[in-house]
């Protein structure tokens, strides 16, 4: 998939469609602006103006609630008007083909689709279709890429544990159906942490794994030995064909992340989880509620991780090109 779609001919970044092909320094650049704003939601005025008169579309053909209320809280602290689509109701619905939607949208003189859909791709599809003006941000597509909560897990993670080199992080769960997976182990090797795991069953994994830069573990315990942040994924049961798993309980007993397994990672581990959370399922509500937990801070960090992608992609704020900050 063509990774330079996302800059302009100058360099800018235009889209962010995904973290394939992005170097270190601009995801740096991301989460520093993305510090920048985490202030904005302490203030009693909530807003900076830098998008004002810029006209936000959010395109959900797939549910949502954290991801699109995170996107359209950003939008609206940076003063930018916010259209949401109804797809179930849309024209989409009713046999019109995703380009004419898009044209019918673009004619309202938007300048932003930030799109979720099912099929893997459709954010990089839209992307090359939209006119020269309007950019895109890819919220999830299919099992391929979710950019926006890749950056702000590192944004948690650069909170709580600093230097990204010494860190050990173990991504548990289905690894193969997860979108938030690929755009993790890319974010974390591209931002040179010390060892990415992968902990999963063999069914849950995609073929050659070991080929994304991540060291496989099949067995829980031995995963989160001496690990600095645990990621625990959900089963992704929408996006699967076929039996994976004998039952979710047994599932549970052999790679759920109970108060005793969590002992096997360092003291101060942090656990993850992008949600939604299915207790009971792939994690415990011990863990998911206790002191270790940092997943509801994931979801304020969405808001200001979003509001730096967006001011950054339609504002050109902190000039970022193709090779770092400028």
């Amino acid at each position: 998939m063509n990774t330079s779609i996302q800059f302009d001919a100058t360099g800018k970044l235009r889209h962010f469609l995904t973290i394939d092909g992005l170097s270190r320094e601009l995801l740096v650049r991301i989460m520093d602006v993305a510090e920048s704003f985490s202030s904005v939601t302490e203030q009693q005025v909530k807003k900076v103006p830098l998008l004002r008169g810029k006209t936000i579309v959010n395109l959900f053909f797939e549910n949502s609630t954290r991801t699109r209320n995170t996107f359209e809280l950003a939008a609206k602290r940076l003063s930018a008007d916010v259209l949401n689509v109804n797809i179930a109701t849309s024209a989409t619905s009713k046999g019109e083909s995703l380009l004419d939607t898009i044209r019918n949208i673009e004619a309202m003189s938007v300048d932003m689709f930030v799109v979720r859909h099912e099929a893997s791709g459709a954010a990089h599809f839209i992307a090359r279709h939209v006119a020269p003006h309007i950019s895109v941000v890819n919220a999830g597509d299919g099992s391929h890429s979710h950019p926006t909560q890749a950056m702000l897990d590192m944004f948690t993670i650069r909170q709580y544990k600093g230097d990204f080199s010494k860190l050990k992080v173990a991504i548990v769960g289905d690894i193969l159906h997860s979108r938030v997976a690929r755009s993790e182990i890319l974010a974390l090797n591209a931002l040179g942490t010390e060892e990415v795991r992968v902990v999963a069953p063999k069914t849950l994994l995609p073929i050659h794994a070991e080929s994304l830069g991540v060291k496989v573990f099949h067995d829980l315990d031995q995963g989160l030995e001496g690990v600095d942040v645990v990621v625990m994924l959900r089963l992704q049961k929408e996006r699967m064909s076929g039996a994976f798993l004998p039952s979710e309980h047994e599932y549970f007993s052999y790679f759920g992340l109970t108060q005793e397994r969590l002992a096997k990672a360092k003291p101060d581990a942090i656990v993850m989880h992008p949600g939604p959370i299915n207790r009971g399922v792939e994690i415990d509500s011990r863990v998911a509620d206790g002191p270790q937990s940092v997943i509801l801070r994931q979801v304020s960090n969405g808001i200001a991780v979003r509001m730096a992608v967006m001011s950054m992609v339609l504002g050109g704020y902190g000039e970022t090109h193709s090779g770092g900050a400028v």
